[in-house]
């Protein structure tokens, strides 16, 4: 069988072949605990799997693996589950124990996705059966080093499974979350006052009555990328029209003005990015308040599905969506038609994300912007191999920084 792309291959296995490995990825899982275990010295009695490490300083890493011998291989391996999204800032003596670790354990429970552990602590989002990811929240909440830190709710949760992404992929990062700012200057322990879902919707509720009046003193401040906001987002917010995270401090720096003396409610996706993006606000030190969405987007559609935000979830996976009401605000690339399900660029040399309707795909319309659809044929009408320079409409027309230069469009924001 012929594959396009690699992540293609990786779904196909996890989908046709998962029994075929199933043995071989358990082997490999002991093999990696095994070798955690080792670089820690002799294991102490009764430890699970006969694995627990030591680190130097408190508290200490467990380097344990649960026991699955009670469940059978067709539970753990199931493909109806769930995703998991969750983060823990904390301190971390040995990160490239911890990320040994982790890795061993999400083999070990067929879990697949991206996991960042760095001396801030540690970054997930996992994807398995219900039983895998059940197991995985109950080890990560007895590990010593979360102890007191991460608790039960710090676990979003979504439907899906392990073929929501391609692989497993653990690492050890500077960041936990890539803002391109050393922890050490803007640190996780100086955030913005965190607002449960409640007292979040009470503040957005008092903001746009004050908007409609225009008597607002406040800012509703999306912390994600522009693709993320196209699709979903509160009503009456600034959505910054930029690419990546890392381009957040700019923003702020270029739109200082905007902030000063302002109110400021920010929120994302899980509540990451208003960590470290509200410490970086607050180290400006122009803003009367600063607040945050504790748990993000996800815990507030948990109690307010139909409240104020509308359309699409943005996740980083295969899925790229989640819905908790049936809004669509986002429309189609080409047509124009109402349309809120995103592909990738059918240009190779691109991997930005396109809005494009079944009818427009169907007559070949499948690019990002004109410039790829161009490449694409010319890659599809010559011999394979050609190399094209890598550009793209979309991103040579966005400023990579915007400065927002009117206020007045938040307000008008605030009446849809």
């Amino acid at each position: 069988q012929a594959f396009e792309e690699l992540s293609g291959i990786h779904r196909h296995v996890a989908l046709q072949h998962a029994g075929d490995i199933g043995q071989q990825a358990g082997l490999a899982a002991k093999q990696a605990a095994a070798e955690v275990s080792s670089s820690s010295g002799p294991a102490p009695a009764g430890s699970v799997d006969g694995l627990h490490g030591h680190s130097h300083g408190s508290p200490e890493v467990s380097c344990a693996l649960p026991d699955t011998s009670h469940v059978s291989y067709d539970d753990l391996t199931s493909k109806v589950g769930e995703v998991l999204l969750y983060y823990c800032y904390c301190e971390v003596k040995d990160p490239e124990k911890l990320c040994a670790w982790q890795k061993a354990l999400c083999q070990h429970l067929h879990l697949t996705g991206k996991v960042r552990v760095a001396s801030e602590g540690i970054n997930g989002t996992v994807g398995g059966s219900k039983v895998a990811t059940n197991l995985y929240i109950e080890v990560m909440l007895s590990q010593p080093l979360f102890k007191g830190i991460l608790c039960q709710e710090d676990f979003k949760s979504s439907a899906g499974g392990a073929h929501c992404f391609p692989d497993l992929r653990v690492g050890v990062f500077r960041e936990i979350v890539p803002m391109g700012i050393d922890p050490k200057i803007v640190s996780y322990k100086e955030t913005g006052i965190h607002l449960s879902p409640q007292e979040f919707h009470r503040e957005v509720e008092q903001y746009l009555s004050q908007a409609n009046q225009g008597q607002s003193n406040t800012i509703l401040l999306d912390c994600r990328n522009f693709y993320e906001s196209k699709i979903g987002h509160f009503q009456g917010c600034l959505a910054p029209d930029i690419r990546k995270f890392s381009y957040f401090p700019s923003y702020i720096d270029e739109n200082l003005e905007l902030f000063k003396d302002k109110r400021v409610l920010m929120y994302c996706t899980g509540g990451i990015r208003c960590e470290r993006g509200s410490a970086y606000l607050r180290s400006k030190a122009v803003c009367r308040e600063v607040y945050q969405l504790k748990g993000g987007i996800h815990k507030y559609l948990e109690e307010f599905p139909d409240g104020f935000y509308r359309g699409k979830l943005f996740v980083f996976d295969d899925r790229y969506a989640i819905c908790s009401n049936e809004d669509i605000i986002s429309a189609c690339r080409y047509c124009g038609t109402l349309w809120d399900q995103y592909k990738l660029c059918s240009s190779q040399h691109c991997r930005q994300l396109v809005l494009t309707c079944p009818s427009c795909r169907n007559k070949g319309l499948t690019a990002c912007c004109p410039v790829c659809q161009e490449k694409e044929l010319k890659v599809t009408s010559r011999a394979s191999g050609q190399t094209l320079k890598e550009e793209c409409e979309c991103t040579r027309r966005r400023p990579r920084v915007p400065i927002e230069r009117v206020s007045q469009r938040m307000l008008d924001a605030g009446k849809d």
